[in-house]
Order: C-alpha cells, then sequence, then structure tokens
C-alpha cells in the first residue's frame, strides 16, 4: 500500500511539475510571442565553452575566434547590421601586463624594507598605459576613499594627496543605529566599488591607489583578484582618460603587515574610518623603486545587429538586449591553463543568439538591437566604449536588459529583477512574470554592488533604463539538490572548472532568455519608453538629455 501511494504521489509531482512547465513554455506562444528554442542555446553554449575558443580572452586568439563565430551567426539569424554594412564596433583598447620580474618596485615602512610577493600579497599595473614608471611615494590610508557631498561624507578633507600613494578600503560606510540608511544601508552604492575608487583618486590627483581586499568587502576571494590582474594583461579604454600611474589591490594579511611596521593598526584605522570625523592618516610607509609593464595597444570588436521595428514612428526608438561574449582567456603555463566561462558568459551569449533567431520572426514595433560587447571582465570596457559611442541614440534607447550568467541548473518559479525598481521596467517585469506563471524574486540587499557589476551599468550611467535579469531561486524540481548546485558555483566563479557540462538542465537558461525577450517585447510594444523613478541618481543623465 505505501509503494501505492508513493507510486501515485510521484505520478502527481511529475503531472504537476510537466504543467508548470507547459504552462511557462504556452503562455508565449499563447501571447503570440517568439518562442525562444533550448536546442540553439545549448548548441552555442556548448561551443562558445569549448577550450577551441580557450576561454574567449581579451586581446588572445580566442576573443578573435569568438567575434568571427558571433558575426557569422548574427547574419545567419537575420538580423541586420545597426551603422553600415558591419556587425562589428570597434573597442580600442590598452594592454597592459606588470613585469614584475622586472621591477624593483618595493614596500617601506619604518624605514624598513617589508616583503611583499606578487600575486600572493599584491598586484598592481599601471592606469595610464605608460611602460615604466618610478616611485618614491608616500602612502596615505585615505579609509574608504569616498567623496559624497550628499551624505556629507569626504574622506579627502585637509588632506593634499597629489603624488602620493593612497590606501583605500573596499566598500563603502556601513550603517549605523544612528544612521541605518546612510550609503543605502545595507546595500553596496557606486561610492563602493573598486572602478569608484580608481576613478576618485584620480580626480584627486594621487599617483597610485592599493585596494585593502577582504572577502566580505570585495565579495570575492582573493584568488579572483590574483587571477585577474597577476595571471594576465588588464585592459583599459585607449581612447579614454588615464587612470592613476599604479593600480593595485594589497591582501588584507600583507596590509596588517605594512601598517604594523610604520606603527600603525590596521584595524583601528578602520575602525576610525567609519565616522565622517574621519581624516586621511600619513602612513610612516612609502613605495619605491621602478614598476615596469608591457604595453601594446589592442583591437577588440562589440557585435550588434538588429530586428527593425515596425511601427513607423516608434521604429526610430530601440530595446538592446545585451551580454558579454569574453572571459579570462588562456593563463599560466601547466596544468588546465583555459578559462572557459562556461556559465560567466558563454551561457548569456547563447541566450542572446537562441533570443535573436526567434526574434526577426515576429518584429515589434520599437527596433530591436541585439549587443554583444567586449572586455566586460576588464571593467565593462566594450559597454563603456558603446555608451560613449552609441550605434543608436541614446536618448531613443527605451531600454537595455542585459544577460550575464545564467541559471544552469533549472527552471524556477521566481526570476531576478534586481535593478529593475529604479526605474517602470519594474512593474513591467512584474507584468511579464506574472503572464508566464512566475512572479520577481523577492528583492535582496545589494551587498556585493551587483548593479555596478554588469554591462548594463554603463547604459545606466549613461541615462538608459536598464538592468540585468537573473536565474531565480525558488527551483521547480529537487529543490534541495538544485540549491546545492547552485552554491556549488561559487568556488568554480572566475576559475577553469566553470566549463559546460552536457547533463546541465538548461530549462532555468531558456526560461531566463524568454523572460528577456518577452519584457524587451513588451517594451518595445509599449506606447512611450519607460522613465526612471523620481529622483534616481541614474535618471538624471536621461533629464539632461532631454534638455
Amino acid at each position: 500500500m505505501q509503494k501505492l501511494f508513493s507510486s501515485l504521489a510521484a505520478t502527481a509531482l511529475a503531472s504537476n511539475l510537466a504543467l508548470a512547465f507547459s504552462a511557462q513554455a504556452a503562455a508565449p506562444a499563447a501571447q503570440g510571442l517568439p518562442i525562444v528554442q533550448e536546442a540553439p542555446l545549448r548548441a552555442h553554449l556548448a561551443f562558445l565553452s569549448n577550450d577551441l575558443l580557450e576561454g574567449r580572452g581579451t586581446g588572445q586568439r580566442g576573443a578573435d575566434l569568438t567575434v568571427a563565430y558571433l558575426e557569422a551567426q548574427a547574419q545567419m539569424a537575420g538580423l541586420q547590421p545597426v551603422r553600415g554594412n558591419s556587425y562589428r564596433q570597434s573597442v580600442q583598447i590598452a594592454g597592459v601586463k606588470s613585469l614584475p620580474q622586472d621591477s624593483s618596485l618595493q614596500a617601506v615602512a619604518g624605514g624598513k624594507s617589508v616583503p611583499l610577493a606578487f600575486g600572493p600579497d599584491w598586484v598592481w599595473a599601471t592606469g595610464d598605459s605608460v611602460a615604466a614608471h618610478s616611485f618614491d611615494a608616500p602612502l596615505v590610508f585615505v579609509g574608504y576613499g569616498i567623496t559624497a557631498p550628499e551624505e556629507g561624507w569626504n574622506d579627502f578633507k585637509g588632506a593634499d594627496v597629489k603624488g602620493k600613494i593612497v590606501v583605500m578600503m573596499v566598500n563603502d560606510p556601513q550603517p549605523t543605529s544612528a544612521e541605518p540608511s546612510r550609503f543605502a544601508g545595507k546595500a553596496l552604492t557606486y561610492y563602493g566599488r573598486w572602478t569608484y575608487k580608481f576613478e576618485e583618486a584620480k580626480r584627486q590627483g594621487a599617483a597610485g591607489v592599493l585596494l585593502i581586499h577582504t572577502k566580505p568587502s570585495a565579495s570575492y576571494d582573493w584568488s579572483v583578484v590574483q587571477n585577474s590582474w597577476s595571471g594576465s594583461e588588464r585592459f583599459q579604454l585607449a581612447d579614454r582618460t588615464a587612470g592613476t600611474p599604479l593600480q593595485g589591490w594589497i591582501a588584507e594579511d600583507a596590509a596588517r603587515r605594512l601598517f604594523a611596521a610604520g606603527g600603525q593598526d590596521l584595524d583601528a584605522l578602520r575602525a576610525q574610518a567609519e565616522s565622517k570625523d574621519f581624516k586621511a592618516v600619513a602612513l610612516n610607509a612609502k613605495l619605491s623603486g621602478e614598476m615596469k609593464s608591457a604595453v601594446r595597444k589592442v583591437e577588440q570588436f562589440n557585435i550588434a545587429g538588429m530586428v527593425p521595428g515596425t511601427d513607423p514612428t516608434l521604429k526610430d526608438e530601440a530595446v538592446i538586449y545585451s551580454g558579454h561574449w569574453d572571459h579570462l582567456g588562456k593563463q599560466g603555463e601547466t596544468g588546465d591553463t583555459i578559462y572557459n566561462g562556461a556559465v560567466d558568459n558563454a551561457s548569456g551569449t547563447a541566450g542572446l543568439l537562441a533570443m535573436a533567431q526567434e526574434a526577426v520572426k515576429k518584429p515589434a514595433k520599437r527596433t530591436q538591437i541585439f549587443l554583444w560587447v567586449a572586455a566586460e571582465e576588464q571593467g565593462l570596457l566594450g559597454s563603456a566604449a558603446y555608451a560613449a559611442d552609441p550605434l543608436w541614440p541614446l536618448n531613443k534607447t527605451a531600454a537595455a536588459l542585459n544577460l550575464d550568467s545564467l541559471n544552469f541548473v533549472g527552471a524556477t518559479h521566481d526570476i531576478g529583477a534586481q535593478g529593475s525598481e529604479r526605474t517602470e521596467l519594474g512593474a513591467m517585469a512584474a507584468t511579464v512574470a506574472k503572464a508566464m506563471g512566475m512572479h520577481i524574486a523577492a528583492a535582496r540587499p545589494d551587498l556585493a554592488g551587483g548593479y555596478f557589476r554588469s554591462d548594463h551599468f554603463s547604459f545606466a550611467k549613461a541615462g538608459v533604463p536598464a538592468f540585468s535579469i537573473n536565474g531565480g531561486r525558488e527551483y521547480i524540481k529537487d529543490v534541495a539538490a538544485s540549491k546545492a548546485k547552485a552554491a556549488a558555483y561559487g568556488p568554480r566563479y572566475h576559475q577553469v572548472t566553470d566549463e559546460y557540462d552536457a547533463s546541465w538542465d538548461l530549462s532555468g537558461m531558456t526560461q531566463q532568455a524568454q523572460f528577456t525577450l518577452n519584457l524587451g517585447q513588451a517594451v518595445a510594444n509599449a506606447a512611450r519608453m519607460p522613465a526612471w523613478k523620481a529622483g534616481d541618481a541614474f535618471g538624471k543623465a536621461r533629464e539632461q538629455a532631454a534638455k
């Protein structure tokens, strides 16, 4: 009897799951929307993450192969070039590789050298594309390195850091009982991102920056920093304002040793830096010696193709679907040297290809642009280059919907839309999710600053309503096993083990791509373009452009 009951229960569960999947799949069809197919998504994913593409590294052979593949697939899908006759948009980049073996750069504190091993203890690179720099520069601890007038916060007040090396904490000031909402409370603001830190140091005239790494503040292990900075080139846009001569990170234990050698207590200084009354502290330390780098100019490409709009007026406006095609490429000399980046972001790249294949069959009123951007792993360079020289006027770009690291675990009841609440896209996303039998995932504090770490942010800074669509967390089947599978990806992030597995259930990826396309179609067919919520800082760029 128990076996019979178990069998009936299993049959009922299987039936319910089948109904759930079929309902989600049927919803777009019932609305006459394009249906994203899993087979091409899987095929593109398998190829893009194959060793043949060598990890799709910026400036490497694998990048050239990837661009050629995307260009061919865009044409095959029936997308039209956005500008002229080419699907390519040139992105001029400077490639910089630190040469620690040829450099004499050292930290000196209390009059004595403090041994710091490049890689395990610290990493650095030139931020201005100059091959050689000599330093004899004092170190200054500047807390979080933030200047935020609206928060009444200035870590540089009363300090002259011109020509000096500023040492900063990552993240931004933590909330207190007296000020629970300062700097967005527990969520990370743009002031907390390492990109902002480098930008502010440049504005202050510093000669260099060292960011103190901790896993809680950075949200990732030191190995992620080490792999990104010490094993390969660093890149920056060649035609943009250069950064400080030195940019780098220092591991927490190494920073503690350096501070102590100069007679300072790192933990005590960090505690002081949590107050807006904090003032920069000159450390009894300096960087001296020569820093050498190999510098070269690299041309990379964004790939863009469009589905022209059908409405005589609205076709002049566009919706962008974006995703970065690059990963970390080949690094090292022995063992597995290929950082395949299957989830990050062959998945999003493949998702856009599968979406484009169907979107061309059912155009919308507004134009739809599929954009595969370069060099995201190097600091959102491809999307920043697009925003600086857009193929479509930004003031006529209704939205930018980004895909970065798709759900490889399985279909879910929810879908991630963090950041959509900043604009009217939030309400539209909820409506689209409901029509697919899903709901928007419960909001969580953005502790890692995810909104500032994907390519949609380049569009948001330029005033375009934008966010990244993330996978859900409420798995439909094998809930415990699915959650464990999702959690197990953490140690594979930015490692050689981020590889494609043919046994993956891609129903979640297909679902995520389908939701993105459905939302894009909703925006493309709406009576007007979505607006930013009143008072949002990034909405001001669009307001200024409209004047």
